[in-house]
């Protein structure tokens, strides 16, 4: 390893990130598709199905991914092993007997009584996702990071290719043999479905080498403790999945639906009428999915790298320093992002598409999803210090300021509150969290500088906005060079006041 620790954790996030980022980028490469393919209101069934995912996979995986590189630490590294997967495995094989009795009941639930189909689907790919969480962590672990980063592009190229094949080369086969295995209802976004079905199933069938040594145990003196570690971990993750798509599967209860005669204008229902504004809202949020991405692969690459730091006597220096340059790049994104737009925007449909209205809430999504990143990091002060319940209580109000504003804004300014929602509830989090932690563990972090930063790449964007009539080209070229100024900016600060450890 460097023994530089930043380059060291810049070089592993750089490595999970090609895990992270190409496929992420190849996923987000399926947007232009999907909204080309999908109406709005389709769009938005996707939208809220993969939701429905992350939530249901937050909880089957109950925080045991921490709670591995946690207990590693503590004991023998293939018992904890042993035991965190044996537990996986008994929950998801309970889950799954459960959910493939009662799917039609949920289907109903969710609003997919004529696609139950959908909803099984569902619950396959959460168990099959369920089963590779912690065999990832072992990668991460181990530091085995090419491999890890083999078997996710695996797994995307599968799923992209799948999604070509059926949406693309065969649309009129795949839509007859759709509805004749599940009726008149279903469409092609069921084919969207299976394919990540088997890709998820690929994923596990790469990862079988790390069951090499595994053998089924149940060990109540280890268990008991790595449950009590990570249940508030789970809760953690649970109230974390409110704020991250609380507004995906609530916008289309919580949309003010136009009047029967304005809906008889639109041609179409109160129900399509608010998928349709999910759909919107969920195609522009993944123009956000740079500032997403960077923070998944930091993590991937930061939470083994904190832990492992945590007895150096010098750690609250290094986690400081890690803030301001994780923050500085946080930053590029936004920029890089909001100066582009004009060429982004086509991701989310052609010149004109129904999918640019919501174009406005791009820039408050990049600055909540930095904002998130910033309480990831932040949160090192209670998983280092086992306070993991304060943790909860952090997440707990971060989810409370999320629904109180989704039920009051949403009906009032539609999908645009939900952006606004989601922004808030990172807020206060960040607030809350540095302020408590700072009296439990404290770390220096360079709180004026990071201020600094945030304050003059909003400026510069907010500068951008002043271009909006001049000519594409000139457009452009002015917005590279307020990037450059930023650059300029950061290497002159940094060269001059350098963070010293």
């Amino acid at each position: 390893m460097s023994s530089n620790p930043i380059k060291a954790l810049a070089g592993q996030t750089v490595i999970y990130g090609m895990g992270t980022i190409v496929p992420r980028l190849l996923n987000y490469l399926m947007v232009p598709l999907y909204v080309r393919v999908f109406a709005p209101g389709i769009y938005g069934q996707i939208t809220d199905l993969y939701a429905w995912i992350a939530f249901l996979l937050a909880l089957l995986t109950y925080g045991m991914e921490t709670t591995f590189f946690r207990y590693t630490q503590k004991e023998n590294p293939d018992k904890v092993f042993n035991n965190i997967v044996s537990c996986i495995i008994t929950t998801t094989t309970i889950f799954l007997i459960l959910y493939i009795i009662l799917y039609k009941n949920f289907a109903q639930l969710i609003q997919y009584e004529h696609n139950t189909q959908y909803v099984l689907f569902l619950g396959i790919i959460v168990a099959l996702d369920a089963l590779t969480a912690v065999p990832f962590a072992k990668l991460r672990k181990n530091n085995q990071a090419k491999l890890f980063t083999v078997i996710k592009i695996a797994n995307v190229c599968l799923n992209i290719g799948l999604n070509l094949f059926f949406l693309l080369v065969i649309p009129d086969t795949a839509l007859a043999i759709s509805e004749k295995m599940f009726g008149s209802q279903a469409g092609l976004l069921v084919w969207v479905l299976i394919s990540n079905v088997l890709s998820s199933l690929l994923s596990l069938i790469l990862l079988l080498p790390q069951f090499k040594n595994f053998h089924f145990e149940l060990d109540k003196s280890l268990i008991r403790p790595m449950l009590a570690y990570s249940l508030p971990i789970l809760l953690i993750s649970l109230v974390g999945m409110v704020n991250e798509v609380a507004d995906k599967i609530l916008i289309k209860y919580l949309t003010t639906v136009p009047n029967a005669e304005t809906l008889a204008e639109l041609g179409m229902t109160g129900e399509e009428y608010a998928l349709k504004q999910l759909g919107i809202y969920g195609a522009n949020f993944k123009l956000a999915v740079l500032m997403t991405i960077f923070i998944q692969m930091f993590r991937y690459a930061s939470e083994p790298f904190f832990f492992g730091k945590a007895k150096d006597r010098n750690a609250p220096e290094l986690y400081a320093k890690v803030m301001t340059y994780f923050v500085i790049f946080c930053l590029l994104i936004f920029l890089g992002v909001m100066l582009y737009m004009d060429i982004l925007k086509y991701f989310a449909g052609k010149e004109g598409s129904e999918y640019h209205e919501g174009l406005i809430i791009v820039p408050i999504v990049l600055i909540a999803n930095m904002f998130y990143g910033i309480v990831f990091n932040l949160s090192i002060w209670f998983k280092l210090t086992d306070r993991t319940f304060s943790g909860t209580i952090i997440s707990i109000v971060g989810a409370s300021v999320t629904l109180l504003c989704l039920f009051v804004l949403v009906p009032v300014i539609g999908y645009l509150g939900a952006a606004i929602a989601h922004l808030a509830c990172y807020t206060v989090m960040m607030l809350v969290s540095y302020f408590w932690g700072q009296k439990v563990f404290p770390v220096p972090y360079q709180v004026g500088r990071i201020a600094f930063y945030m304050i003059f790449a909003i400026g510069l964007f907010l500068l951008s906005t002043l271009f909006g009539d001049f000519s594409l080209v000139l457009k452009l070229t002015l917005n590279t060079l307020l990037i450059l100024v930023y650059f300029g900016t950061v290497f002159v600060v940094e060269r001059k006041n350098p963070l010293t450890i």
